[in-house]
This record gives C-alpha cells, sequence and structure tokens, in this order.
C-alpha cells in the first residue's frame, strides 16, 4: 500500500526574501549554465544555490547555504504537518490553457520490488551520486519527486475539500507566465480523506527516478530511522486533465559510421522511407532523421519490429525504443552515452544545421497509457522516454529529514 503523511515544511519567508518568484528555480536536471547563472543573478536566496551550486564541492556549500538560511531566518519551518495542494495553470504547446493539480507530501519510500511505487525508465549513474552527496550533506530533500496514481472520477480538491480551496498561502507566476499555487491544509479529515485514497494505489514516478533512487540508499545508511524512510512527493491523479508531456527528441553527438545515404538505405530495409516536409504533422509512429544533407520521413516497418522481439509488448509498442531497438543500436553502434536531448523541434533541427550534432531523430511523445502499461508489466523504458510538462518548481517547500536537522 502507499503511505502518505503530511509534515512540517521548511519554507521562505517571504518578509525575508521578498518576492518568492526571485527564489524558485526548475529542478536541477533542466537547469543550463546560463540559466544557473541568471538564477544566482535573479536572488542571493535562489534555490539553486542548494540544487544545483557553482563551487566544486557542491555537497559542502548546499549543506553551508542551507544551515545558514536557517539560522537567519531566510528559511523556517512552518508551525505543524501539513499536506499542501500545489497546482500549475500553464498554457500546453498548442496554445491550450491547463492547470495541474496535485499534493506535496511524504511517501514512504518502498523497492520497486514490492510493486507499489513504480519506476517507468532507466536511471544513470552519474546523476545518482551527484544526488547522494547533496542529501547526505544536507539532509534534506530539496525537491519533490513526481508521482502518479490512478483515480478515475475522483478530483484531488474535491478529497481535500474546503482546506484546500479559499486565497492560497502562495501564489507566484513565473517567466514562462506559469501560474504555481500553494495551500497549506491541516484539517485532519482532509488529511485522513487522501491517505485513504491513496492507501490502495500504485504510484508511477512520472519524474525524480533519479532522487527517488537516492533516497532509497539514504533511507538505507539511515537504517530507515523516522523521517528518513519518506521521501517529498507531488502526487497527481493521472485521470484529471493537465497532464501534459513532450517529445524527448535524440540527438547524436559523434560521427555516424554510416554516411547519408549508407543510412538512408539502411533505413528503406526496415521500413518505409520519405523525404520530410517541413511542418508537415508527425503520424503516430513515425520517427523524422534530420541529417546534414537530408531530412526523412520512416515509418518503421516488419523488420523494425522483428528487432524488438526479445523485448515485452508493453515495450516494442514504444516508439522511442523502436529507435533505440531498430537504429540507433544495429545500424549506428551508438548508445546513450552519445547522445544529447531536446524536446523541442526547432532546436532538434538547429542543432544539425550549426554542426552541434551530426543527426536529429524526432519522435512523437508516449501516451500516458502507454507509460502506465510499461510500468504495471513491470518494465522500464530507455533512458530520457518523458517529459512531463511543465517541470515542478523546486523552492516552495523542502523537506528535513536527517542528521542535522533530526536526531
Amino acid at each position: 500500500m502507499a503511505e502518505v503523511r503530511p509534515f512540517a515544511a521548511v519554507r521562505y519567508d517571504p518578509s525575508r526574501v521578498g518576492d518568492l518568484g526571485a527564489v524558485i528555480a526548475p529542478p536541477y536536471d533542466v537547469i543550463s549554465p546560463a540559466e544557473q547563472e541568471a538564477l544566482y543573478a535573479r536572488s542571493p536566496w535562489n534555490v539553486v544555490r542548494l540544487i544545483l551550486g557553482r563551487e566544486p564541492d557542491r555537497a559542502a556549500e548546499a549543506r553551508r547555504t542551507l544551515e545558514a538560511w536557517m539560522a537567519s531566518g531566510v528559511l523556517r519551518r512552518d508551525p505543524g504537518p501539513a499536506l499542501y495542494r500545489y497546482t500549475q495553470t500553464f498554457t500546453a504547446p498548442g496554445g491550450v490553457r491547463r492547470c495541474r493539480d496535485g499534493v506535496l507530501c511524504r511517501l514512504r519510500l518502498e523497492p520497486f520490488s514490492s510493486g507499489v511505487v513504480r519506476p517507468h525508465e532507466r536511471t544513470l549513474a552519474g546523476p545518482k551520486a551527484d544526488r547522494l552527496a547533496v542529501l547526505r550533506a544536507t539532509g534534506a530533500h530539496l525537491s519533490p519527486i513526481f508521482g502518479l496514481y490512478a483515480r478515475p472520477g475522483e478530483r484531488v480538491a474535491q478529497v481535500l475539500g474546503a482546506a484546500a480551496l479559499g486565497a492560497p498561502d502562495v501564489a507566484i507566476t513565473d517567466d514562462a507566465g506559469h501560474e504555481h499555487r500553494l495551500w497549506r491544509v491541516t484539517d485532519a479529515a482532509a488529511v485522513a480523506r487522501f491517505a485513504a485514497a491513496l492507501a490502495d494505489e500504485t504510484v508511477i514516478i512520472a519524474d525524480g527516478h533519479h532522487r527517488y533512487e537516492t533516497a532509497l540508499a539514504y533511507r538505507d545508511e539511515q537504517r530507515g530511522a523516522g523521517a528518513s524512510a519518506y521521501v517529498l512527493a507531488f502526487l497527481a491523479n493521472m485521470e484529471e486533465d493537465g497532464l501534459v508531456i513532450l517529445p524527448t527528441h535524440r540527438l547524436v553527438r559523434g560521427p555516424l559510421g554510416l554516411d547519408a545515404a549508407a543510412l538512408e538505405a539502411a533505413l528503406r530495409r526496415i521500413g518505409r522511407v520519405e523525404p520530410l516536409v517541413a511542418g508537415a504533422p508527425r503520424p503516430a509512429g513515425a520517427i523524422d532523421v534530420v541529417l546534414r544533407d537530408r531530412r526523412l520521413r520512416v515509418y518503421p516497418g516488419p523488420a523494425a519490429r522483428a528487432a524488438l522481439a526479445p523485448l515485452p509488448p508493453a515495450v516494442r509498442a514504444l516508439d522511442v525504443a523502436v529507435l533505440h531497438g531498430a537504429i540507433l543500436g544495429p545500424l549506428l553502434g551508438v548508445g546513450v552515452d552519445a547522445l544529447a536531448f531536446t524536446h523541442d523541434d526547432a532546436e532538434a533541427v538547429a542543432a544539425v544545421e550549426t554542426g552541434r550534432a551530426a543527426a536529429a531523430f524526432l519522435l512523437n511523445p508516449p501516451s500516458l497509457a502507454a507509460v502506465r502499461a510499461v510500468c504495471l508489466a513491470g518494465e522500464l523504458m530507455p533512458e530520457k522516454s518523458t517529459y512531463f510538462y511543465p517541470k515542478l518548481a523546486s523552492g516552495l517547500v523542502f523537506d528535513l529529514v536527517g542528521p542535522p536537522w533530526i536526531c
């Protein structure tokens, strides 16, 4: 069973830091070097100093910064445990205005083998080592993971009731025009209703796989004591509107190993290939290939599917699995370490045109149903298969779970 609990969050004191919009940031793993510098310049208290510091010993500096901010009152702990309703209102690609609604809480850490919490994609060793160092040093969950559950016809606001209505405690509009609103919910009945609603649910990790696995390792180091047995989580009902997945295109950084003509000939052996018409919508199942001297649209056929025969059915159905299992690996000998990623078609094309990439492979995003099918089958997608949009803000709440905060 999924166990959720309220907690006494640590939050910025607006009377000390001023505009809360100046201190939030995206998660560490989507902050570019230029964005890191801009966030440093925005406020001396921007959360980037905790989650992605510039110092060589990032973990030690994060600890010093957190301790200083706690001591000076820049950060303060809320007076008692609460759930935190968090909504993001945003404009999705295509111009549609949407709202994603969920709850920030403590989620009990479970090994993936239990089936209570399930991942949907593979992780990389480097980011986990970096996050574990920061967690060890600070004893704090500085950014929430993003989890999904499935309860048709049930909205978060309905479960929490009047306790999560009225004026929000925090209301911020960021530079992208996304609205972030936070309500502190202390009503015992509302907390109990939410906990009961989640008790029989499977939680699928939408974002934050590296942080979840890091939290598991930290829990084991702390012998599962007290708050270290939980991870800070944002939980949303996948049956509500407002969940958007963007595509994650692949950029091959190094030489291809095949010239363009040879690659096109190889692609024709595994499917139908057409010239790519600029601006034409990408049909379901198609993969667009951008090379320096040609642009192609590939419709993988039976030969491509045959290359995926050893994979489980839920994984074989994924465009990203076809790309890795029938094209990148077999034809080009390219693994994930040789790739860069972008979610923007124009950026992918520009990377090839400017020579920053030898080729770009553009995909449609997986559906939410496909993500869920892979998880419930106990399988994993390739790394960087999904991008849930927009990212959660870091800096709205922190959870202090280990030494020196918890004795």
